[in-house]
């Protein structure tokens, strides 16, 4: 929408109009002269940006520059008489809006003559503005034209209302403008409609969130084009045309217009700056524009908030407000556009609320000054009452106007924290309510701690939204995890969610795992506290009190064990056993665990990540069912294993003899982390190999229990060097991704490798068996002679990757118990990485004897359980640090090279 300082904006401040005709008179090429014209007024216009000039003066001020220009250029050439043609600007550019690199869209509307009759003029004028760099989006049209193609399409009806006239006769334009705005063409219902569902299908290509990683400035909830929709729905109806025209028809305040204005004026600024940034036209303010956008603007790192984090954390702030006076603001338009002729249907509540055509509405204007603890009542109502879709706009705009009556003696208030329990309790609306809530500003208020994190990201590729975006995300997931729909997609959640005996715990829980973060220190301790705190607000019982406190201290404590440890190893799920305690902390940290995951980023939920979850899971239930004081130990995991094994084994005809001998040469490791399943499946396969010197490769599905949903390479060879690092070359070389690496030496030189492989997209393998067979090739080939490696591939980092390219980290520490040596990486994700410390490996003699393969976001954390060339756990200082220095120096050479 356009404000009345658009009609202020001198265009001499920026062009001396008399000197370009002068020129133009004079002889001088015409493209020459609007050329430099252009740019002059351009870098004129961009130093005054950078030295604080109004962003209005200059938004306008283009546009008033390109006017002078067009329309002088139109004047050059031979055209019908005005009555038969005219040149219109349309869309933004007919606001009288452009940004330094907006398309000037245009129109050539004709009437009672063909544009044939003038079609080198056309072409003359539009090869002229191309040849002096304007990004023109043009059109011919007839009057008729226009009317049949807005009627066919709301885009182009759009364009049209935001058209203006630029030279030839008004008239004509009037004439177009009352044909396309007239009923025949939409109708104002129509209209409106079809822009609601405009925004929500925009809205949804977002994430139908103001939070998105890598936000889109007019697209993304919040931006332009949702102050936009506002203007041309007012334009449409109600024949606005400046934005405080809202206020005369009661529909802003003053106020609210201040916050509007405010809100448009700083998407103009840093969408000026981001054209500027970009020396084209961008909308999306990706990672690398963030930050520079962020020193543009001034922000310098602080603790615990990077600048980009300072400076993302304010347009999200902003968005969310535009978002929710676009919420306001459509609801009133519906009520005036689509409800105005409905029958009114007021159905009493109590003496605060009523329900007025299936929306909330207050009783009279003074509810919440006189009764302040509706405020939390109204949206405990509409969770509790399935006939109430949403609030009357009125009753937003008394919300909004009253959130400050929420202080410290509210928050103390028995009333409302018993509201505030009695909408965690709700059995529908939670997440949905809680949401509103933050729409409005009350969570924030309510719980300041929340407050202190609406907007707040995290500048990596691991968290695509902002913590409270994240936090919400949580709740909703934890909220789908009780229906019927979601039990094919999480099982166990789904079972345990509906078993919980207080689920409001499990919602509190996740309102605080985030919420210290950005404040220095562990945010899961200091969340712990802050959880403690509000659970003896709303007077919850000590074991409720504590049950919340220790999932906001542990609630990383089930993904880093799943992810990071060995889970088929007894002693680390009686360790994690010890940590949970009993079942009930396990039922309620598995759930939260879970919805964190799906919350955190739509990719990081797979077959994998969940089969490893249910593992942890199923075996911790089952130590803790047994009881702590008698966990299952090793000798009776590896007798099982071969019972059932050999009872397999049997019935298929193998010599009992046979195995024991080959089982003799195997050590306890492989019994305690292969499945029965598995361990016949080897034992049978090699049996069958005999002596065949060639390596033994075998593929199938993971098994359900370990790792559903990937792919298993079993590999069976002699133990020689570099077969590791010829290994994942040749699985790099493939495209394949490597989950996790399990890797056994027998007794008598041999190993048996198993690496559980997805492709690069994350998913199973093919079941073609063609394909399969090609895998099965290319690996006996490569580990026939293993000297001699496949070359490490090259593929090209990610644009993103390379943004967050951490210096590479290398920890060694020494196991006794299992005589290793431990080697964590934490580097900067890319393909070829577990090839390129491969070849590290064989050239400094190091042998991977297990390997743990994670992922986390941008960034993989990988254990890798080594000895010497002698079979030993490294003891010499000077080989630990060159094995470190050269992992760091070449995986970090390896992402700025590449």
């Amino acid at each position: 929408m356009t404000t009345h300082l658009q009609q202020l904006v001198d265009v001499g401040d920026y062009i001396d109009s008399e000197t370009m005709e002068l020129r133009l008179i004079t002889g001088e090429p015409p493209f020459k002269v609007f050329k430099e014209t252009i740019a002059q007024a351009t870098e004129e216009m961009n130093e005054r940006f950078r030295e604080g000039e109004d962003i209005r003066k200059l938004v306008y001020g283009r546009a008033s520059v390109i006017d002078r220009v067009l329309t002088s250029a139109w004047n050059i050439f031979d055209w019908p008489s005005d009555a038969q043609v005219s040149l219109v600007a349309v869309g933004g550019y007919g606001r009288g809006e452009l940004h330094p690199h907006s398309d000037v869209d245009i129109m050539i509307l004709v009437d009672g003559i063909e544009p044939q009759a003038f079609e080198e003029s056309i072409s003359q004028f539009l090869t002229l503005l191309w040849d002096i760099n304007l990004e023109i989006g043009s059109s011919v049209r007839t009057i008729e034209d226009c009317y049949t193609e807005a009627r066919d399409d709301i885009t182009i009806a759009t364009n049209l209302i935001e058209s203006r006239p630029l030279t030839g006769d008004p008239t004509l334009h009037q004439r177009m403008y009352d044909r396309v705005t007239s009923e025949g063409a939409w109708t104002d219902k129509e209209f409106f409609l079809a822009k609601l569902h405009e925004q929500t299908n925009r809205h949804e290509k977002t994430n139908n969130t103001e939070y998105n990683l890598e936000p889109n400035l007019k697209n993304s909830p919040g931006g332009l084009r949702d102050l936009q929709t506002i203007g041309w729905v007012a334009k449409r109806h109600f024949g606005a045309t400046y934005i405080r025209d809202l206020v005369d028809h009661g529909f802003v305040t003053e106020s609210e217009l201040e916050t509007l204005n405010k809100g448009e004026l700083y998407l103009w600024t840093v969408r000026y700056a981001l054209h500027l940034q970009c020396n084209r036209r961008e909308d999306r303010l990706l990672f690398d524009h963030q930050r520079s956008l962020a020193a543009f603007f001034g922000y310098a790192d602080q603790d615990g908030a990077l600048a980009v984090e300072q400076f993302m954390s304010k347009y999200y702030r902003v968005a969310m407000t535009m978002a929710e006076f676009n919420d306001m603001l459509l609801q009133y338009f519906d009520e005036a556009i689509l409800k105005t002729e409905d029958e009114q249907v007021v159905t009493p509540i109590n003496k605060r609320f009523q329900i007025r055509n299936r929306r909330l509405e207050v009783t009279y204007d003074k509810v919440f000054e006189h009764h302040p603890f509706a405020l939390l009542e109204s949206f405990v109502l509409i969770a509790q009452n399935d006939e109430i879709t949403g609030v009357r706009a009125s009753t937003i705009r008394l919300i909004r106007d009253h959130r400050h009556l929420i202080d410290d003696e509210f928050r103390n208030d028995l009333r409302n924290t018993t509201l505030f329990m009695e909408l965690l309790r709700s059995q529908n609306g939670v997440s949905t309510e809680l949401k509103r809530m933050n729409r409005y500003g009350i969570l924030g208020r309510y719980l300041p701690e929340f407050g202190r994190i609406v907007g707040q990201m995290q500048h990596d590729l691991f968290h695509i939204y902002t913590v409270d975006a994240h936090t919400l995300k949580v709740i909703q997931k934890m909220r789908q995890f009780r229906h019927p729909e979601y039990r094919e997609q999480f099982p166990i959640a789904h079972r345990v969610v509906n078993q919980l005996p207080k689920i409001d715990l499990l919602y509190i829980a996740g309102l605080f795992h985030d919420i210290a973060k950005g404040r220095g220190g562990d945010h899961s301790e200091l969340g712990a506290v802050d959880a403690m705190a509000f659970c003896e607000r709303h007077h919850l019982g000590k074991w409720d009190s504590h049950l919340v406190a220790w999932l906001v201290e542990n609630h990383l404590l089930m993904s880093m064990t799943a992810q990071r440890k060995d889970i088929s190893d007894p002693e680390v799920i009686h360790t994690f056993a010890m940590q949970v305690r009993d079942i009930v902390h396990l039922d309620y940290l598995y759930v939260l665990t879970v919805a964190d995951i799906n919350a955190t980023n739509h990719t990081l939920w797979n077959s994998w990540r969940a089969t490893l979850m249910r593992q942890l899971y199923m075996e911790t239930k089952r130590v803790l069912r047994r009881g702590l004081e008698n966990p299952i130990n090793k000798e009776d995991r590896i007798e099982q294993m071969q019972h059932e094994a050999m009872f397999i084994l049997k019935r298929a005809g193998k010599p009992e003899n046979d195995v024991d001998d080959f089982w003799h040469t195997l050590g306890e490791d492989y019994f305690l982390r292969e499945e029965a399943k598995n361990i016949a499946w080897h034992t049978q396969s090699i049996l069958e190999h005999g002596d065949n010197e060639l390596p033994l490769v075998l593929i199938q599905k993971t098994s359900y229990r370990v790792y559903e949903g990937a792919t298993e390479i079993f590999i069976y060879s002699k133990d020689l060097p570099n077969l590791f690092s010829a290994t994942v070359a040749t699985l790099d070389q493939l495209r394949l991704n490597i989950q996790d690496a399990r890797i056994i030496v027998t007794d008598d030189g041999r190993t048996l490798n198993t690496y559980t492989v997805l492709t690069d997209d994350n998913e199973p393998l093919s079941e073609n068996p063609a394909y399969l067979n090609s895998i099965r090739e290319k690996l006996i080939d490569a580990l026939d002679d293993p000297e001699d490696y496949p070359e490490i591939i090259h593929r090209r980092v990610p644009r993103q990757m390379k943004l967050f390219a951490m210096p590479t980290r290398v920890f060694l520490s020494n196991d006794p118990t299992n005589h290793l040596t431990v080697m964590e990486v934490q580097s900067p994700d890319r393909p070829g990485l577990l090839a390129r410390i491969g070849q590290i490996f064989s050239e400094m003699n190091v042998s991977v004897r297990k390997a743990k393969i994670s992922s986390v976001g941008e960034r993989v954390e990988d254990f890798f359980f080594i000895t010497d060339e002698h079979g030993q756990p490294f003891s010499d200082v000077e080989l630990c640090e060159t094995l470190q220095r050269r992992v760091c120096k070449e995986l970090d050479e390896q992402i700025r090279d590449e």
